[in-house]
């Protein structure tokens, strides 16, 4: 949906209006849903994106953006939830996968958030995210060479990705080469990344 200040409001007046009429579309929550987040009405989103998942249990979708609103909310378990339902729906979705990689990264059930990340780019062999959350998993797992190569295939696929370029300085320190640590740290910065100052201390203290 594509949608611009303008006429958003028009758009949540109409599927309003629609929904009134019909109260069984599920696509038609799910569009409202996705305007509500458009305005930052998390609650109505909410209640949208879950009429959307009842009439429609299979619309993936609904729960990935049920999951969000967790996380938005720094409920993980909750998003966890929301995403292992979304794969009950369409289990060779690769989004819940990498969410669920994620959100298990974060609870520090490393190996497991790796399994599901790796699921997550057989999937999508594209999925920038879940290369650069993969990167970071395998770092913690003390798995350099892999994520140095997950990291590096972030940043082929978007080359702006700031936070694969924030791992691959944290492996390249990690062996012993800070110049080309600092090299990445001056990519994560030049897209935006706003790197650790601890990082960039610890680097410039191995260059001296």
């Amino acid at each position: 949906m594509s949608m611009n200040a303008e006429n958003i409001d028009d758009y949540i007046a109409g599927l309003e209006e629609k929904l009134d009429k019909n109260d069984q579309c599920a696509t038609s929550h799910y569009n409202l849903g996705v305007a509500y987040l458009s305005k930052r009405r998390f609650d109505d989103a909410k209640t949208s994106f879950l009429r959307a998942a009842e009439r429609s249990p299979a619309m993936a979708e609904a729960y990935v953006q049920l999951g969000g609103l967790a996380m938005n909310e720094g409920d993980i378990e909750g998003c966890l939830r929301m995403n292992q339902a979304a794969l009950k729906a369409r289990a060779r979705f690769a989004v819940p996968h990498a969410n669920i990689g994620f959100c298990l990264l974060q609870m520090g059930q490393v190996e497991d958030a790796i399994k599901a990340l790796r699921q997550a780019i057989k999937f999508d062999s594209k999925f920038v995210q879940a290369y650069g959350t993969l990167g970071s998993a395998l770092y913690m797992a003390g798995e350099m060479d892999e994520s140095m190569e997950m990291s590096k295939k972030a940043v082929e696929l978007h080359p702006k990705f700031g936070p694969a370029w924030n791992n691959l300085a944290l492996v390249y320190l990690e062996k012993g080469d800070a110049a080309q640590a600092m090299n990445c740290v001056k990519q994560a910065q030049a897209s935006n990344y706003d790197v650790h100052p601890g990082l960039i201390a610890e680097i410039e203290a191995k260059l001296k």
